[in-house]
C-alpha cells in the first residue's frame, strides 16, 4: 500500500495531518507559494530570468508552480530527471551535470527531438562532438552551455583558454547551438555570514567576467550566463552578471540554509516549508525519548534535523539507527508520550526528499493533496 492508498482517505479532512501514518514527508502550501512568489519577483525586479533547480524537489507539480509563477523551466542534475519532467509537459529544462555517457548521449538525443527548448552543458570538445555524431544520427538539434568550473574541480572547463577553444569546437558541430556558459559555485552557498559570503562571490565572479571577456573577443559572446544559487542569490543579482538563476532550495528552506544570512538583513527571506513529522514510540528514559524516524527518512550530509513542533526548540536529535531517532532534553521522558507528534526540519532538503514517494501537501493541520516525488531515485 503506497502513501496515496494510505491517507487519500485523509484528504479535506479538518486537523487530517494529525492522522498521518509517520515517518511523512510533509509539505506547507502556503508556504511554498509564497517562496515561489517572493524568489520569482526577487529575479523579475532586476530583469533575471528563473531557472529554478528540479533536483531540489523532484516533482512535476512545483516545477508546474515554478513555471506558472513565472519561471522559464527548470534545471535537472541528470538525464533521468529530465526525462521525467519533459514526459510530463514541463519545457525549457537545462541538464546541468554533462552527459557524457555512450548510453547517456544516445538518451539525450532522442529527449532532444521530443523536448521543447531543452539545453545541456558541455565540458570537453570529444564529447560535445559525439553528441553531435548522435544527434546527426536522429535528425535531432541541441542547444548547449559551456560549463565553467568556479574552482571546485568538479565539472567544468578550467580556464577561459579551455572555454573559448570548446566554443570553437561547438560551432564547428553542425547539430550543436551554443547558447551561453554555466557558473555555479556550489562551496560558496552555505557560507554562514553574508559579508564572508559576498567577498568570496565578488572574487569568483572577477573570474566568471574574464570567461565571458574571453568568449566575447572570440566571438562568441553568451547569451545565457546561468548559475547562482538560493545562498548566493541576492549577491549575483546584485553583482548582475547572470541573466537567469538556478535556485533550488528556496522552495524548501532547510536547516543548512537556516543557519546562512542570505541577503544581509540578518531576517529569513523565505518560510520553512518542508518537514518530516514522527512520532514518539518510547519515552522510558527522563532525558530522552526515541522516534520513528533515523537514517532512512532523514538525510545526513547536512548535520541533525531540528524540532519544530512538539517539543522544546532546544531539544537536540541524535540519530539511532535505521529507523529511528532520539530527542534529548530535561525531563524530556515525562513530557512526551508515546504517539505524541513531533515535526522536524529536514538537515538538507534535496536527499530527504529523494527517500520519499510522495510530499503530504498541507494548509495548515489540514490534508490537501498528495503529491509524487516524480523524479525520485533517478540517479542516471
Amino acid at each position: 500500500m503506497d502513501d496515496r492508498e494510505l491517507h487519500e482517505h485523509l484528504i479535506g479532512q479538518q486537523g487530517s495531518r494529525a492522522a498521518l501514518n509517520t515517518p511523512v514527508l510533509v509539505l506547507d502550501l502556503d508556504r511554498l507559494d509564497c517562496n515561489i512568489a517572493a524568489m520569482q519577483a526577487k529575479a523579475s525586479d532586476k530583469g533575471v530570468a528563473l531557472r529554478p533547480h528540479a533536483k531540489t524537489h523532484k516533482s512535476l507539480d512545483i516545477a508546474q508552480r515554478q513555471i506558472a509563477a513565472g519561471a522559464v523551466g527548470v534545471c535537472c542534475a541528470k538525464i533521468g530527471e529530465a526525462e521525467v519532467m519533459i514526459d510530463g509537459g514541463v519545457a525549457g529544462v537545462l541538464i546541468t551535470s554533462p552527459v557524457a555517457a555512450p548510453a547517456a548521449i544516445v538518451r539525450l538525443a532522442k529527449l532532444a527531438l521530443r523536448a521543447e527548448d531543452l539545453m545541456a552543458t558541455v565540458d570537453d570538445p570529444q564529447i560535445a562532438r559525439s553528441i553531435d555524431d548522435v544527434l546527426a544520427r536522429n535528425d535531432a538539434m541541441l542547444d548547449v552551455v559551456i560549463d565553467v568550473d568556479p574552482g571546485i574541480r568538479r565539472t567544468g572547463v578550467a580556464s577561459p583558454e579551455a572555454a573559448v577553444e570548446l566554443a570553437r569546437a561547438i560551432a564547428g558541430c553542425e547539430r550543436l547551438r551554443l547558447r551561453g556558459l554555466q557558473f555555479y559555485c556550489g562551496a560558496q552557498q552555505h557560507i554562514e555570514d553574508f559579508s564572508a559570503r559576498r567577498a568570496a562571490i565578488e572574487e569568483r565572479t572577477q573570474y566568471l567576467r574574464s570567461v565571458v571577456g574571453a568568449l566575447s573577443e572570440a566571438g562568441f559572446p553568451p547569451e545565457i550566463v546561468t548559475g547562482s544559487g538560493t545562498g548566493t542569490h541576492a549577491i549575483d543579482l546584485a553583482l548582475g552578471v547572470f541573466t537567469e538563476l538556478q535556485t533550488g532550495s528556496y522552495v524548501f528552506m532547510d536547516a543548512q540554509y537556516l543557519d546562512c544570512d542570505l541577503d544581509g538583513s540578518g531576517d529569513v527571506p523565505f518560510e520553512t516549508s518542508l518537514a518530516v513529522d514522527a512520532r514518539v514510540v518510547s519515552a522510558n528514559h527522563s532525558a530522552l525519548v526515541t522516534i520513528d524516524s533515523g537514517f532512512k527518512s532523514l538525510s545526513t550530509d547536512g548535520g541533525s534535523p531540528r524540532v519544530a513542533r512538539g517539543a522544546s526548540p532546544d531539544t537536540v536529535f541524535a540519530f539511532m539507527g535505521d529507523e529511528h531517532g532520539a530527542l534529548v532534553g530535561p525531563e524530556i521522558g515525562s513530557r512526551l508520550r508515546p504517539g505524541d507528534l513531533v515535526s522536524l526540519v529536514v538537515p538538507h532538503c534535496d536527499p530527504t526528499v529523494n527517500l520519499y514517494d510522495h510530499y503530504h501537501v498541507v494548509r495548515g493541520e489540514t490534508l490537501v493533496d498528495i503529491w509524487p516525488v516524480s523524479a525520485r531515485g533517478r540517479a542516471r
